[in-house]
């Protein structure tokens, strides 16, 4: 039996999902896979930080971020000043880096998981910045310390994209994908269906927690570029940016256009492509009409899909319906799971 001892860089919402399922996984995680853990740290930009090597009481944590206290109450040990003497000063195995995603350089998340890796803990993370902008370094680096860098819900929360391609496809070669990666815009899309503007259906969007007050990383295509860029980073092994895809966002479908395409059976969707070349790779994101014989046609409110072709399979679709923190959570949870198994 191995306990594992955790660390939280970022304690959001995903952080605090997290937290909460493997409480409710606590003892199926003993029985099944031998696993026990205890939480050591979490280090937040507004609640503190906490550092107790024999291990916190995560309960206690989550009531104090819930009725907006400071988790360095709960310190047995002196309390970092920074997020890089957290990381040193943990005594983690396992670090959850969670911080907000930079778009442009995906700092300071690369450096927090390098850290991390080079002090001989695996590193989890569901922050899109690292695996576009530093992966092949990231990843020879853990290799090197016999670690993981996981980043499962990176693209698809919960959904296993990585792993299955990692774990349950050896020897197929990616050749291209299409599919609906941003929840916000298809829910946006969705309610103008519904016969929604396209202001009012931003502003349901914000109100429900999907939309950030600034819409504009969503409804211009960034996070779906990124999410692009990923996918053939990893998969396709052709490092690719975000700006390096062709993008275009939802800015200009008007309510009355989606209704006209909707009277004759087709549908606007923001579309995620990417096509193999040689050793190149064509890239874009961009709002497209497609009808019922695609299968992303019937992807609606905040569910996402994509669909892959392979050189040995045919068309192969992986959907995930209603995605939340919750199955972010899961997503990181999956990881952690299989990087201390192995």
């Amino acid at each position: 039996m191995q306990e594992i001892n955790l660390a939280f860089l970022g304690y959001g919402n995903v952080g605090q999902a997290l937290s909460r399922l493997l409480l409710e996984k606590q003892e199926e995680l003993k029985s099944e896979y031998g696993i026990t853990w205890k939480v050591v740290g979490i280090a937040t930009a507004n609640h503190g930080i906490t550092i107790a090597p024999k291990g916190l009481d995560l309960t206690k944590a989550l009531h104090i971020i819930e009725t907006g206290g400071n988790l360095s109450t709960l310190s047995t040990l002196s309390v970092a000043s920074n997020s890089f003497g957290f990381i040193r000063a943990c005594g983690a195995d396992v670090l959850f880096e969670n911080s907000p995603v930079d778009y442009e350089s995906g700092q300071p998340a690369i450096d927090h998981i390098k850290l991390a890796l080079e002090m001989g803990m695996h590193a989890i993370t569901a922050n899109k910045g690292p695996v576009v902008h530093a992966y092949q370094s990231l990843k020879e680096l853990a290799q090197s310390k016999d670690r993981a860098f996981h980043f499962e819900s990176v693209v698809m929360d919960g959904a296993p994209v990585f792993a299955m391609w990692r774990e349950a496809l050896p020897g197929a070669n990616l050749i291209s994908f299409k599919g609906v990666l941003n929840s916000t815009t298809n829910l946006i899309l969705t309610l103008m269906e519904e016969g929604k503007t396209f202001e009012e259906s931003v502003s349901y969007a914000q109100e429900i927690g999907i939309a950030e007050t600034d819409p504009s990383g969503d409804i211009d295509g960034w996070d779906a570029a990124i999410k692009v860029a990923a996918l053939v980073t990893v998969l396709m092994g052709i490092p690719l940016k975000p700006h390096q895809v062709n993008r275009k966002g939802i800015r200009d479908i008007t309510r009355d256009v989606i209704q006209k395409n909707l009277e004759v059976g087709r549908r606007w969707k923001l579309i995620c492509e990417a096509h193999r070349e040689g050793n190149q790779v064509r890239a874009s994101v961009q709002p497209q009409v497609i009808d019922s014989r695609d299968p992303l046609y019937y992807v609606m409110g905040t569910s996402s899909a994509v669909t892959f072709q392979s050189d040995v399979l045919g068309a192969l679709t992986l959907t995930e319906e209603d995605p939340g923190t919750h199955t972010t959570a899961y997503g990181l949870l999956a990881d952690f799971i299989n990087a201390v198994r192995k």
